[in-house]
């Protein structure tokens, strides 16, 4: 090969921005988890204890960030989901992904929010996104073909119930984090077949002091 044409090896970071790009990550990932995608670049700098421009000289955008702290967590969802429509027993592999999805946004806000509105500038993701729609409609299809699941559902219904889950682990996260369980099995129950039984609900009920207190948490967290 003509020495002329030989590409240039990669520049190796400094320690330093290494460091710096480890830190920027992890307030990041920290960021996105407690308060969701509207994080600001300037509030993961502040948190990483670097200045805003060292943020941009690694990412131009938010998109940039999100799809390098994310891509690891839709990619599991992913794989999850094929698991699921892999699994013999339809209804137990619907039921185990919904719980396993909804946990992992019950844990990660930020995550939750990728999981139901992908940003179409985040293309990376996008794709990942895609990738797991494609294999719920396929489950689904077995589910109600065997009976499993009521025969009038959507893939689209499952948008509004991951949503409605989401939005209860974020009210309870303070109170009762597993509270979110009770409420997923009351909402699968609603769209199972007529063969399957119901099946037992996992938690209690939420007390009247754990509703005041979640909505105190929720109201004093938007108002900062």
């Amino acid at each position: 090969m003509n020495p002329a044409t030989t590409p240039a090896p990669p520049r190796r970071l400094r320690a330093d921005a290494v460091r710096n790009q480890q830190r920027i990550l992890a307030a990041a990932r920290r960021l996105f988890a407690e308060r969701g995608l509207e994080v600001t670049l300037d509030d993961v700098a502040e948190a990483a204890g670097v200045g805003i421009g060292t943020v941009y000289r690694r990412y131009a955008n938010k998109h940039e960030l999100i799809n390098e702290v994310f891509v690891q967590g839709m990619t599991e969802l992913a794989e999850a989901a094929e698991a699921a429509d892999a699994d013999p027993d339809p209804w137990a592999g619907l039921v185990g992904f919904c719980d396993f999805a909804c946990r992992h946004m019950a844990d990660n806000r930020g995550l939750g929010e990728m999981m139901l509105s992908v940003p179409e500038s985040v293309q990376r993701l996008g794709c990942v996104h895609e990738r797991i729609e494609s294999t719920m409609n396929h489950l689904l299809e077995h589910a109600i073909a065997v009976g499993a699941l009521r025969p009038d559902i959507a893939g689209t219904d499952f948008f509004a119930l991951m949503t409605m889950v989401e939005t209860m682990a974020t009210l309870t996260r303070s109170v009762n984090p597993e509270a979110w369980r009770r409420y997923l099995a009351i909402l699968l129950d609603g769209l199972r077949g007529d063969s399957v039984p119901r099946q037992s609900l996992p938690v209690g009920p939420l007390t009247d002091e754990e509703i005041h207190a979640a909505k105190h948490a929720v109201f004093a967290a938007r108002k900062k």
